[in-house]
């Protein structure tokens, strides 16, 4: 059996005041509701207390902090920003600590993007190719990760930009029997990458957090020069979604794409799985240099501050574009529960259970829908 649990925080762009969803919802005189109004309050002040478990990480304890904040009381017209952390320890030695933030100035005309996170923790791979096998290999990787995006707003809903990446990955340990020392891959010395590149999105969606209508596109380009690091490559990438109304529902769906080219160390070759795509899949338990995914979620709400999402998606890893086949897709489904946690930005805590064939499954605690 396959079991991951992944508790993280995420990014993204927004273009244009939310004028709906940014409303608190009325409330009326339950119980249940001056009970959660003084919970939102707490969970806007104290981090919030996060335990799980699996069989490869342990017992794991940590905290989360989630923030939808408006930067200017006189900037009645940009969105809100966002700051999120988290910090995670297990009994099996695993750490994880991430900073995200996402800035929005002058009338959504600037947005700047970042994300810092330290890892040490086993990295489970199946494969570099397509091809699940029975008992993934477990790898040390130690990284440490600082990312930045500045976008400017060119047009209506059309924003471009720099992104800016520096990578070190060390203290990387691999079984002398493992497939990456047999194939002599790249990347096992581990080294620091920077790179730098563009960036361009299309944002018409009403809430960045939890969309109700719109659609969200962006591309990105970042090269990793020879000079600036030991191995030269670039990366690129195209995340496509479309969210459509239906009563108090939302159907939505989102397409994939990612490339690497180059010498490209085995571990920034484009991942499968996670906790936002491909759910139940180990991170990168499958890579190569494309990817190609796609999922469909139905998101309902049920009463008061509770929803329930299920969602369908596919994917796969190959080594070019011309390998990718019908019959090579991998299956992801499951269940999410929703809980708002803010009601003034309409922002959900999620719990997401993933599945896929021969046993894949895993368990995600995260703030804000997965797309």
């Amino acid at each position: 059996m396959v079991c991951c649990v992944r508790i993280v925080a995420q990014t993204s762009t927004e273009s244009k005041k939310d004028t709906v969803s940014e409303k608190s919802p009325k409330k009326d005189s339950t119980g249940f509701d001056r009970f959660n109004a003084k919970a939102e309050h707490l969970f806007k002040i104290l981090p919030v207390p996060i335990y799980s478990y699996s069989p490869e990480a342990g017992n794991i304890y940590g905290l989360a902090k989630f923030n939808v904040i408006n930067l200017s009381k006189k900037d009645t017209i940009s969105k809100a920003s966002k700051l999120s952390g988290v910090f995670t320890t297990s009994t099996l030695g695993r750490v994880n600590a991430s900073i995200a933030t996402q800035l929005v100035f002058d009338e959504n005309k600037y947005v700047i993007i970042s994300y810092v996170n330290y890892k040490k923790q086993p990295e489970y791979i199946w494969d570099i190719g397509n091809t699940i096998t029975e008992n993934p290999e477990q790898d040390i990787v130690n990284r440490f990760v600082f990312a930045g995006t500045a976008l400017r707003l060119v047009a209506k809903d059309f924003y471009v930009g720099v992104p800016f990446e520096v990578a070190d990955y060390f203290g990387i340990i691999v079984d002398s029997n493992s497939f990456l020392l047999t194939d002599n891959v790249t990347g096992l010395q581990g080294g620091t990458s920077v790179g730098l590149g563009l960036a361009a999105a299309y944002d018409t969606r009403d809430n960045r957090y939890n969309p109700h209508h719109g659609s969200y596109i962006l591309g990105t380009g970042i090269f990793y020069p020879g000079s600036w690091g030991p191995y030269a490559f670039s990366k690129f990438g195209v995340d496509a979604r479309k969210y459509l109304p239906w009563k108090d529902n939302v159907i939505a769906g989102q397409v994939t794409t990612s490339y690497a080219n180059g010498n490209v160390p085995f571990y920034e070759l484009p991942e499968m799985g996670g906790d936002s795509q491909m759910r139940g899949y180990y991170e990168g338990g499958l890579r190569d240099n494309v990817l190609v995914d796609a999922q469909v979620e139905l998101r309902l709400h049920i009463w008061n501050i509770f929803g329930i999402v299920g969602w369908f998606g596919v994917g796969q890893v190959q080594n070019s574009y011309s390998e990718v086949a019908l019959d090579q897709f991998h299956l992801s489904y499951g269940p999410g529960l929703r809980i708002k946690v803010d009601s003034k930005h309409d922002t959900n805590l999620r719990f997401d259970f993933g599945f896929g064939p021969g046993g894949v499954q895993g368990f995600y605690v995260n703030f804000g829908e997965a797309f």
